[in-house]
């Protein structure tokens, strides 16, 4: 009885003693984990790349056309019922905010491009500022584009009308005269907040 009731506790101690190894793994584990999670670096962000695309007058346009300049890029759609009108306005009104001598080139580039030809885009631009340069291309250069700028985009086909939206991530694009990223704005930017940034830069 005796000898039962030891051997036991032995098994019971055993058991405690793995289920605390265990705890201890488990949380050196996930400490490990988060730690390299939450790593920073000094890099550049991986946003921006080559591109070739055609403009709102029909001419072959190249990320390196645009070199030498500021850029604010929004990626959209002339279709787009409010999101796209409402971003674009914002940054023409950040471009109004700027000294006349800056040298920063407001950018739409369709993500639409079955729909958006040239013409459309060159009157869906200017409608928004005269200096804003209209992109569009084929599907694949558009999409190469697109993926160089981490954007998403995808038709949106849950409707049963025979027009359709594009759903797409909402994101201005604020890159260097080298071509590199320098910070975004999002939906909850307002015009004074996007030309204040594109100031410290000039």
């Amino acid at each position: 009885m005796f000898k039962g009731m030891t051997w036991q506790r032995t098994v019971l101690l055993l058991g405690i003693v793995l289920t605390m190894l265990i705890a201890l793994l488990v949380g050196y584990a996930m400490q490990r984990s988060f730690n390299e999670g939450t790593t920073t670096t000094s890099g550049k962000a991986l946003i921006g790349g080559p591109f070739e695309l055609v403009d709102h007058t029909g001419a072959t346009r190249t990320a390196a056309d645009f070199r030498g300049q500021h850029m604010l890029i929004y990626f959209g759609f002339t279709f787009c019922p409010d999101i796209c009108p409402t971003e674009l306005a914002k940054v023409a009104a950040a471009i109004d905010m700027l000294p006349e001598n800056a040298n920063v080139t407001p950018v739409f580039i369709t993500i639409d491009p079955e729909r958006d030809g040239v013409e459309e885009v060159r009157s869906y631009a200017k409608a928004f500022h005269p200096r804003m340069v209209g992109l569009t291309g084929t599907p694949e250069r558009i999409a190469q584009a697109a993926k160089a700028y981490r954007v998403y985009y995808a038709k949106n086909t849950s409707s049963d009308s025979t027009e359709y939206l594009m759903d797409h991530s909402s994101i201005i694009y604020f890159m260097d005269p080298a071509g590199d990223y320098l910070d975004h704005f999002t939906m909850e930017s307002t015009s004074e907040e996007i030309a204040g940034r594109v100031r410290e830069e000039l």
